[in-house]
């Protein structure tokens, strides 16, 4: 099986693509089986509570008590449905599973807190109460467009898959205009330190005089994988916006403004 079979072939085919407000309901995920055993760190991680590293700093710091009594290990096994599980004395509860999408502005970083005191993708939340939720994915701070978010660590897993997850596709500005060879070798790929690099596609969108947009569709995520691929050919960025993931789009959803997706669009992307 040819690699783009293998990659359909992990995927559910949708076009659904819900009305930019901040409402609608999460997509189902599949029931756990009562039984099933992880360590207490990732079952509070797997119920949506916090990140997975969150999860290991309360353990260690006696803030968790299973079913009754204080445990310090993360890898402690727990039950992931049965398991009665307190933080900080108050007893907690699987969190309602949480699929978003943020038209992520320019300059924003993404990260939960930055060491250097920027500002953080989590200021488009502000007093929305949506309890923990983590970048599915990440753009750099230059960067914009289509941002996804979610408490589900095993829908996010499916969706920056390289092998399964869906493609993602670029509007980008660069500081000149690509010649036909340049654009096939942009499809066939550069080593770049040590890495190759390639694009699904490479299309002009439009051009002008001595610039252009093109749609750059990829596979894969490595890091700022667009910007060193075009700088191996001497081609300059001066916008990269996001426009889609798989068959979910930006559409018209203002810059800075977030809603949540509908189960259709969920399944699509990367099931439940």
């Amino acid at each position: 099986m040819d690699e783009g079979a293998r990659r359909a072939r992990g995927r559910q085919e949708g076009t659904g693509r819900g009305r930019c407000a901040c409402r609608g309901r999460a997509g189902e995920v599949s029931r756990p089986v009562r039984g099933l055993r992880y360590g207490l760190a990732r079952v509070l991680s797997k119920r949506g509570l916090c990140s997975r590293s969150e999860a290991e700093r309360l353990v260690r710091a006696g803030r968790v008590r299973l079913d009754g009594r204080v445990v310090r290990d993360p890898e402690h096994p727990a039950d992931l449905i049965a398991a009665r599980i307190e933080i900080d004395g108050v007893a907690t509860h699987a969190a309602m599973p949480r699929y978003l999408m943020l038209n992520k502005p320019r300059g924003l970083v993404t990260t939960a807190r930055d060491e250097r005191g920027r500002d953080t993708v989590y200021r488009c939340f502000d007093g929305a109460g949506l309890g923990w939720i983590a970048p599915v994915g990440r753009l750099d701070k230059a960067s914009e467009g289509l941002l996804l978010f979610s408490n589900d660590p095993a829908w996010a897993a499916r969706i920056t898959d390289p092998a399964t997850g869906p493609d993602k596709t670029y509007h980008v500005q660069v500081d000149r205009i690509p010649d036909d060879p340049t654009l096939v070798a942009l499809r066939a790929g550069v080593a770049v330190d040590g890495e190759w690099l390639r694009a699904v596609s490479v299309v002009v969108l439009r051009a002008g005089e001595k610039n252009a947009w093109l749609e750059i569709v990829l596979d894969e995520g490595r890091n700022r994988q667009i910007r060193r691929l075009l700088a191996a050919f001497d081609i300059g960025v001066r916008r990269l916006v996001r426009v889609a993931i798989g068959p979910l789009a930006l559409g018209g959803l203002p810059k800075g403004h977030w809603r949540e997706l509908s189960a259709e669009e969920v399944a699509a992307l990367g099931g439940g």
